[in-house]
């Protein structure tokens, strides 16, 4: 760098002006190239695993619960030249097909119905299915299942039919072999009582009361936003009796709001 100065200031001295000016240039221009092009979304360049594996209570399967379709993400779009048309309806859907997974890459992005990707939430990324839908994969290797929500799009790799998050392809053993042939089938709403535990206007509030739940009460926990409120739920339980139990345990543990919840597409609460 002292040698290009020295240089400069000869060619200045000169009467080389024009040339000093296209120097400078060149000289910014190289030290604001960016590094990687991923820099402005993506802080690495290359998916990779993350620190620790996941842990028991973040691999519990979501319970397929009613929500309405989000509001971004359900149009129908186009990648890399190829047009992909939104299922309306997924009743009784399933599928074959190759299952891969995302991971720390995209930790911490938005998916593509404006959530927040969590790779240790048990997810999925699918191309063409409503998000949210709640999916049944069985790796047919051996055996194992899991239930995931589908919130992101993708994957758009020839021949894959679903991106797993980490927890959800760790339990299905699909971190050991990258990518495993699995079978997808589309699950609607399970029967069951149903607990609000609490709800406000920050979903970040509520994440770690959710997990934290979850891993005490081991039962299925999850954040469902109606109205621009988010509500953390608990559930299904088969008796109403031991819902009701729960409400008490609840109340008891600093959680006075909990109430029992009833997820239709009427009307989401009971009294």
């Amino acid at each position: 760098m002292a040698n290009f100065f020295s240089k400069f200031v000869t060619l200045f001295s000169n009467g080389h002006w024009l040339i000093c000016v296209l120097c400078l240039f060149g000289l910014v221009a190289c030290g604001s190239t960016p590094k990687n092009r991923n820099d402005g979304r993506y802080h690495i360049s290359q998916d990779i695993a993350p620190d620790r594996l996941p842990q028991a209570h973040e691999m519990i399967d979501p319970t397929p619960i009613h929500e309405p379709p989000s509001r971004g993400g359900n149009k129908d779009y186009q990648v890399l030249g190829k047009h992909y048309k939104v299922i309306k309806n997924a009743e009784g859907f399933s599928e074959h097909g190759i299952a891969s997974w995302y991971g720390k890459k995209f930790h911490g992005h938005l998916t593509s119905n404006g959530e927040t990707y969590n790779m240790f939430e048990m997810s999925a990324a699918h191309k063409t299915l409503p998000l949210p839908t709640y999916v049944k994969v069985t790796n047919l290797t051996n055996q194992k299942q899991a239930v995931v929500r589908v919130n992101d799009r993708g994957p758009f790799h020839q021949g894959r039919i679903i991106d797993l998050s980490y927890a959800a392809a760790y339990k299905l053993g699909v971190t050991k072999t990258g990518t495993a042939q699995v079978k997808i089938e589309v699950l609607h709403s399970a029967p069951g009582f149903y607990i609000e535990v609490e709800k406000g206007q920050q979903q970040t509030e509520l994440n770690d009361k959710s997990a934290a739940i979850a891993a005490l009460f081991q039962i299925p926990t999850k954040i469902v936003k109606k109205n621009e409120t988010f509500r953390l739920i608990a559930g299904p339980i088969t008796e109403q009796k031991q819902a009701k139990a729960l409400v008490a345990d609840l109340m008891r543990s600093g959680y006075p709001s909990a109430k029992m919840y009833l997820p239709t597409k009427a009307n989401y609460e009971v009294n």
